[in-house]
């Protein structure tokens, strides 16, 4: 890392620079990083906004989720000690497993704010680590879809199955065809409660006002790659578009990305969301249990992918059609689960 550019990230509003202080690994232990807040970091709002004064000082409560306190404690309680020490707080962290409240207090104010400020940071580097758990999704499952898409699997396989890497165990789920908007990182029913409301919200602020209360009929056809050489494919995916040619889909797609971005739920990857269903992938080849996601989770698999010549498939099968579909819902959806009708199970929709 370049110690004068260091990387900068944002946290409610502030910025800050990322400096990492340990470099010894521990075995099976996450790297444990520290960070300080720049002279004008607060300019936005007031850094000590959530600490209240006490009897015995100062104090302020962070909501954090059970799954991420081993980061706060670290190895041997280290992280944990160095942090009270160098603010001269107090650090109280539920028992593992138990939902609650970080509750820090201190004599100075100045160190109460320091304490959170360093708290806050340090959990959103180690989120930003955790697999994503649940995702923004249309469901492209109806049975005309799906019986569509099995027919494409069975050309494909006769007219294609000699071709470098193409098998069977690289096509998704007809079950749980799907169109992904963004993925999230949610550690428990207080943060999934959470994006549920927001998405509830969205409804109510701009996506009914753009779909005018009334499905959106969408065309599934064509197929297209991910990567640059198509003679080694890792993804090919279906095309996505509004029947009529508007953008609409794009627009309630792309605002509510930016919304879940900005309430810090999601993390942005891209400046507009691609509108595609996965259909074939080879990350389910090493794995059959691998989930049939699609690939915008913006995180590397640590298995060696084996890509797949591509080339005839994208020319045989340029502008096959899957069919049309009414989208009547924006699923939050959990990830590695199912339902009754085989679709991921739906922690809330709009």
């Amino acid at each position: 890392m370049d110690v004068l550019r260091p990387p900068l990230i944002r946290i409610g509003g502030r910025v800050y620079r990322k400096n990492l202080i340990q470099e010894q690994a521990f075995p099976h232990e996450e790297e444990e990083e520290d960070f300080y807040a720049g002279p004008s970091d607060c300019a936005d709002e007031p850094c000590d906004a959530f600490v209240v004064e006490t009897e015995r000082g100062f104090q302020c409560r962070v909501e954090v989720p059970s799954s991420l306190y081993k980061y706060i404690i670290g190895k041997k309680g280290e992280t944990k000690k160095r942090l009270e020490t160098e603010t001269r707080t107090s650090i109280s962290i539920p028992k593992p497993g138990v939902e609650g409240e970080i509750v820090i207090t201190g004599q100075q104010r100045s160190g109460v704010v320091s304490a959170r400020t360093r708290l806050e940071v340090l959990l959103d580097s180690f989120r930003k680590k955790q697999p994503f758990t649940h995702f923004l999704s249309f469901a492209l499952n109806q049975p005309a879809i799906q019986e569509r898409f099995l027919q494409f699997k069975e050309e494909v396989l006769e007219k294609c199955s000699k071709d470098h890497g193409v098998s069977s165990s690289l096509f998704q789920n007809p079950a749980k065809l799907h169109l992904t908007l963004g993925t999230l990182v949610l550690l428990n029913e207080q943060e999934i409660q959470k994006a549920c409301d927001l998405l509830q919200r969205c409804k109510e602020e701009f996506v009914d006002q753009i779909t005018g209360g009334q499905p959106l009929t969408v065309e599934v056809a064509g197929v297209e790659y991910m990567n640059d050489d198509p003679a080694m494919t890792d993804v090919l995916y279906a095309k996505v578009h509004m029947k009529d040619g508007s953008d609409r889909l794009q627009m309630v797609a792309d605002q509510l990305v930016q919304r879940f971005v900005a309430s810090g739920l999601m993390l942005k990857e891209w400046d507009r969301v691609k509108l595609h269903a996965t259909v074939m992938n080879t990350l389910f080849r090493k794995d059959p249990t691998e989930e049939r996601n699609n690939t915008m989770t913006g995180k590397s698999s640590f298995k060696e992918r084996e890509s797949f010549n591509g080339q005839n498939i994208l020319k045989l099968f340029e502008n096959f059609h899957f069919g049309e579909v009414q989208l009547d819902s924006v699923r939050l959806s959990q990830r590695f689960s199912s339902d009754t009708s085989g679709y991921y199970a739906t922690s809330g929709q709009l």
